[in-house]
């Protein structure tokens, strides 16, 4: 899940090791986003690390990512995100 097509954009959702919170974003870029996390540089969750990928979907347009990006966060309950990758 690389973003190999430069216009493809990735709904990811972050896993907090710490307190099992979620965070749930989009980016142009996954490889960058992730490097970003590891120096502290997304203002969001830099002072809750450590944060661990567990899950991305891709899409063709940053529309159709952050309109699904919405749906899983209106979801509010950590249970409900955890369906989409743990079976």
């Amino acid at each position: 899940n690389q973003l190999i097509n430069s216009n493809a954009v990735a709904l990811e959702i972050e896993s907090n090791l710490v307190d099992n919170s979620y965070y749930i974003g989009s980016t142009g870029n996954l490889k960058q986003r992730l490097e970003y996390y590891k120096n502290k540089k997304v203002r969001l969750t830099k002072n809750k690390l450590p944060f661990e990928l567990v899950y991305t979907e891709d899409y063709k347009s940053r529309l159709d990512a952050q309109t699904r990006k919405y749906q899983i966060k209106k979801w509010k309950s950590g249970k409900a995100v955890e369906r989409l990758f743990i079976k």
